[in-house]
């Protein structure tokens, strides 16, 4: 297999050190402003430098969403100038870009920082992937709607130095490359999809009117109703040789509104698939982790589509992160910070970098969240792996 950047999700400081910890070559974050997910916690001026001080720091890179629709004012009152100028004095790596203005003024106020062109961009062929090389893009983030196929011959017939980078994993959205009027339309301008705000309607039960009669039938896929614009997750680590063979640099993990647990669940199991470890184990820790049902996306033909099921799948959740660990005379001592309340005697999971999933019985209650507690452990463990049950 083709080596490939792991591109990771940090919605929050938390999540970036879990992203770097599991493997990620690079990781993938907003500011306060001009990222499509303006709901999560996000980086001010000052956490934006301490986190791309951290992940130089352990060799990973930091690419940063400015990936929203740019109004003329974003321009007009040198707000934008100012914060690309500001990205590029914290040192990072690469802007994910949308706009062509956005583009433009990017390489002219910060022509050391590379320019990834965003999947909202919808760029599915070798013209507009040189037309946007010509603009100094140095990486195509491909549009979602793509088959591996299409993948293949796209990178037959672009330079070899423009770079590809596809959506490998995680959420996907109905509208095509994310470019949806519904939210926006049903909750008001201030919640615009285009804008980082989208309220995710396509998640919620939706029924047929008959316009006629005014009647409403639920349409009606199982006993909790129907969600036919809920889009499937995509899940391709047991197709990762097939991603490379058809020329893709970089795979990207969605979930920059996903939690720590998450984060780490997910950036462990693809980087341990990268580096050559059996498929078979790392698809049952990703059964476990929150997640709509999976599909391959448009990689290996047409989509499949939630079955109906709003909810996330969730079979085991967070229980607390490691801070420390020593020798003990039966073993190991860790001190793990809690995060939710966990019953004694539970089967419990520690991930590790470089491990695989190793099982433990808990052998006491914890209760006090964002306590720390000494865990008795068969085996070492390192600081920020993470116990989840």
């Amino acid at each position: 297999m083709r080596n490939m950047e792991l591109l990771a999700p940090a919605g929050g400081m938390e999540q970036l050190k879990m992203a770097v910890h599991f493997g990620a070559n690079a990781v993938y974050l907003a500011g306060r402003r001009w990222g499509m997910r303006s709901a999560c916690r996000n980086f001010s001026a000052e956490e934006l430098a301490e986190a791309v001080g951290y992940a130089h720091g352990h060799g990973v890179a930091v690419h940063v969403t400015v990936n929203v629709l740019m109004r003329q004012e974003d321009f007009a009152k040198d707000a934008l100038p100012a914060y690309l100028s500001q990205c590029a004095d914290a040192g990072v790596d690469a802007f994910i870009m949308g706009d062509l203005g956005a583009i433009s003024l990017a390489r002219e106020v910060a022509p050391d920082v590379a320019v990834h062109l965003s999947t909202q961009a919808s760029c599915m062929n070798a013209r507009a992937a040189e037309a946007y090389m010509g603009m100094g893009v140095r990486r195509v983030v491909l549009a979602r709607e793509m088959t591996l196929a299409q993948i293949a011959e796209l990178r037959r017939d672009v330079p070899v130095e423009l770079e590809l980078e596809a959506f490998a994993h995680g959420s996907a959205c109905m509208a095509y490359s994310g470019r949806c009027l519904l939210s926006a339309e049903l909750m008001g301008p201030e919640r615009s999809a285009s804008f980082g705000a989208c309220a995710q309607p396509c998640r919620w039960g939706w029924e047929l009117v008959e316009d006629r009669s005014g009647a409403c039938v639920p349409l009606e896929a199982d006993e909790h109703g129907s969600y036919l614009l809920s889009s499937n997750d995509i899940r391709m680590v047991d197709h990762l040789d097939e991603l490379a063979e058809a020329g893709v640099d970089a795979l990207k993990l969605e979930g920059r509104a996903k939690g720590s647990y998450y984060v780490a669940c997910v950036t462990n199991a693809y980087r341990h698939v990268l580096d050559g470890d059996s498929v078979e184990p790392w698809l049952e820790e990703l059964d476990l982790v929150s997640h709509r049902p999976y599909s391959t996306g448009f990689f290996l033909g047409e989509p499949t589509q939630n079955p109906g099921r709003e909810e996330y799948a969730r079979e085991r959740s967070l229980v607390g992160v490691v801070a420390s660990c020593e020798r003990a005379e039966d073993g190991w001592v860790a001190e793990v910070v809690c995060r939710n309340k966990v019953p004694a005697g539970v089967a419990a999971t520690v991930l590790s970098p470089g491990a695989p999933a190793r099982r433990f019985c808990l052998g006491e209650e914890l209760v006090a969240n964002g306590a720390s507690y000494p865990l008795h452990l068969p085996f070492e463990v390192a600081p920020l792996d993470v116990v989840c049950a």
